[in-house]
């Protein structure tokens, strides 16, 4: 079984998420498709027209929130273009959509003949409020009203059918104001970078299944043992990239991992390499890993560690022939 490819084009696509979701009635914020290249006074005219502030500027098919840029002024929303365009180059089609306040969440399904199976539900504690929009914690179980996570979880499996998806995993983003969910995103894949590592399934079944177990059992056509998360708490640091520059040296890693709960510290940066923060950076420092008994608890072991890690980072120059 796989997705229609017009659906999978669509879960990658922005614009075209966008103008599906709208089609179908989900809870999507105004928005509009512009041009890097194109006359800015009249990209900003138009946007302030059809949009209003504030706003948040994308690229159509960029990940990791790169290129992301929320504007609240007029001079604001000039230099995001100019920004954008300064990393994708003229001629490329982006958005331009309005800025959803609330809290964020992430939702780690399985869809399996039009079936939504929430396999997890992640609440991110550190507000993601701009202008750039850089991930950090990640927690399971959400801690959000039972109510609250069950909305969640519907809006997503309509918003899943309006785009087409039937069969696979997603990843949805969403925001929960008081008006309820938001959808910002639903792209027909698994959590990204090494972020699955926190989750394990059918634990009652011996060592249990990861993610990507479950995901290739079902493109397989294998029987899933079980969808049931393991009952601990569980916890990811995307750990943020402070500054720009030339990553001489880490320190505290150890001290970290050794602290209890903490299940590994991995730094994925290369020493001696550029360090490029959001909105133009497509890679994180590295990856802290804690599970415990409760999502506050695994939140504060999480903090706890990235306050053990230093980084050196010496300025980097260009050169001018």
């Amino acid at each position: 079984p796989h997705n229609d490819p017009m659906a999978a084009e669509a879960a990658r696509n922005k614009y075209r998420m966008r103008t599906m979701l709208a089609a179908c009635g989900a809870p999507v914020p105004a928005f509009a498709e512009f041009q890097t290249g194109d006359n800015l006074k009249e990209t900003i005219a138009r946007a302030e027209e059809s949009i209003g502030y504030p706003c948040v500027v994308k690229p159509e098919e960029l990940n990791g929130s790169r290129g992301v840029i929320r504007a609240d002024l007029r001079c604001e929303l000039g230099a995001a273009v100019r920004r954008l365009t300064a990393l994708i180059g003229d001629g490329q089609p982006f958005l331009i959509e309005g800025y959803i306040p609330g809290v964020e969440v992430a939702l780690e399904g399985l869809l399996d003949r039009d079936r939504l199976h929430c396999l997890a539900l992640f609440d991110k504690p550190d507000p993601l409020e701009g202008p750039y929009f850089e991930e950090t914690i990640y927690v399971t179980p959400s801690r959000l009203p039972l109510e609250t996570q069950n909305s969640i979880i519907e809006t997503t499996a309509a918003a899943a059918r309006g785009l087409g998806l039937q069969t696979g995993p997603i990843h949805a983003e969403l925001r929960i104001n008081d008006d309820g969910p938001w959808i910002v995103e639903v792209a027909g894949r698994s959590i990204g970078g090494l972020c699955s590592r926190i989750l394990r399934f059918g634990m009652e079944v011996g060592n249990g299944s990861s993610l990507e177990e479950l995901i290739l059992r079902q493109a397989c056509g294998l029987p899933l043992e079980s969808l049931e998360r393991e009952s601990q708490a569980g916890g990811v640091m995307m750990i943020p990239i402070p500054e720009a520059g030339i990553l001489r040296r880490v320190k505290g890693v150890e001290e970290a991992r050794d602290l209890a709960g903490i299940e590994d510290v991995q730094i994925t940066a290369k020493l001696d390499q550029s360090l490029v923060p959001l909105p133009e950076g497509d890679a994180y420092l590295g990856f802290i890993f804690a599970k415990g008994s409760s999502p506050a608890q695994v939140e504060e072991l999480l903090r706890k560690a990235h306050g053990c890690i230093q980084l050196e980072v010496d300025p980097e120059f260009e050169l001018v022939q």
